[in-house]
């Protein structure tokens, strides 16, 4: 009797089949605005379908491996190939349709497609978290697979799907819903740590207030992100109308300003939380050997308590920053601008692609920061005792 050994693996195989064989894999559409046609996979090329089938047989078979190295390996291998074979036969399908049709049509990558690649890539996340514990390789591993699918782009092999069209002629609208992006999530992290980290340690050092302090915290919370945009809105423009000067630096009831202070609100929370909890972390019987040394306060707080309770600090660190890349999307709503600015602008034309050049870069931008600091976290708890 067969023994299934990957259960994990088994499912997003079961997955894949039914993302192939249920939903489409490409969506042509005479123009941008216009849902277009879906294409199944059965419709494509025979040998783009054996191309995609073959790989799914072997994942299909390694189900019955014992989930050691060898075949993990394999596992990694397999998907990464199919990660790799889906974005080529996309680009392929969509050069195909782009020469057939005019220069108005647009191809993009159906819900078949998006599906098949975040299982692969959740396949190849799984065997890569068996094979090794090590933070460090894990992020390597990751990074290699995005060797080839770059190079593809960079090459301009995707250049007549209709995300990178829309990348083309929009670039420089993309290129500042980055640099804003980002400026909103450096002018959050700098003034959140300003005000949550000594404030955390205020909680720490009295308990008494941590009740007060984090019932505050918490209603800030709730409040819907829209909701307290707004309410920013009528404040900060009656302040601006009683200090003029402030509005000469750009502060309004629109745009910046209410969303860094919102944003700002929004992260103090879990900072402050992280603070005290990396605080509570530190051993007691640390702290009483630094006392025995004869360590002052401030020497047993900078040299003892921080240090250990980094980790802790740096994983509320990670929350904050991934929390306000996406609550920075909502913020386009009051005219902060960034990658919500495009998204929005795409929902309103009702153009996927659109959105999807918004999306996508904020999905990309919280991965890459939660990895890194993974890792560095990893690192740090590596050399501490």
């Amino acid at each position: 009797m067969l023994k299934i050994h990957n259960r994990v693996l088994l499912l997003l195989v079961i997955l894949l089949v039914v993302a192939g064989a249920a939903l489409p894999f490409i969506n042509f559409a005479p123009n941008r605005l216009v849902s277009g046609e879906p294409v199944a996979l059965s419709q494509l090329p025979a040998h783009a379908g054996l191309l995609l089938t073959l790989p799914v047989l072997i994942l299909a078979f390694l189900v019955l491996l014992p989930c050691r190295s060898f075949p993990l390996f394999i596992t990694l291998i397999i998907g990464e190939l199919l990660f790799i074979t889906i974005l080529w036969v996309m680009g392929l399908t969509a050069t195909q349709f782009a020469q057939q049709g005019s220069t108005l049509a647009r191809t993009s990558p159906g819900s078949g497609s998006w599906l098949s690649l975040t299982l692969c890539l959740l396949l190849c996340a799984d065997a890569i978290n068996r094979l090794t514990p090590k933070a460090l390789w894990r992020l390597l591993v990751n990074l290699q697979i995005w060797i080839v699918p770059v190079a593809l782009l960079w090459s301009g092999y995707f250049s007549d799907l209709s995300l990178l069209k829309e990348y083309a002629n929009r670039q420089d609208v993309f290129d500042d819903a980055l640099t804003r992006h980002l400026a909103l999530l450096l002018g959050t992290l700098f003034p959140a740590l300003v005000i949550g980290v000594p404030l955390g340690v205020f909680c720490y050092a009295r308990p008494g207030w941590q009740s007060s302090v984090f019932s505050v915290l918490n209603i800030i919370q709730t409040v819907p992100s829209v909701a307290l945009f707004g309410l920013l809105i009528a404040p900060l423009a009656g302040l601006v109308k009683f200090l003029p000067w402030l509005g000469s630096m750009g502060v309004s009831g629109i745009g910046v300003a209410p969303a860094i202070i919102a944003l700002v609100l929004y992260a103090l929370l879990p900072l402050v939380r992280g603070v005290v909890a990396g605080l509570q972390h530190v051993p007691r019987n640390i702290i009483e050997s630094a006392e025995g040394m004869g360590m002052s306060r401030w020497q047993i707080f900078w040299q003892a308590e921080v240090p250990l309770a980094l980790p802790v600090l740096l994983r509320s660190l990670r929350v904050v920053c991934v929390q306000t890349i996406g609550m920075t999307v909502i913020a386009a709503l009051i005219g902060a601008g960034g990658f919500g600015a495009i998204i929005f602008q795409g929902l309103l034309s009702s153009a996927l692609d659109l959105v999807l050049l918004g999306v996508i870069p904020v999905i990309a931008l919280a991965v890459i920061l939660d990895a890194f600091f993974k890792l560095f976290i990893s690192l740090l708890e590596e050399k501490q005792p």
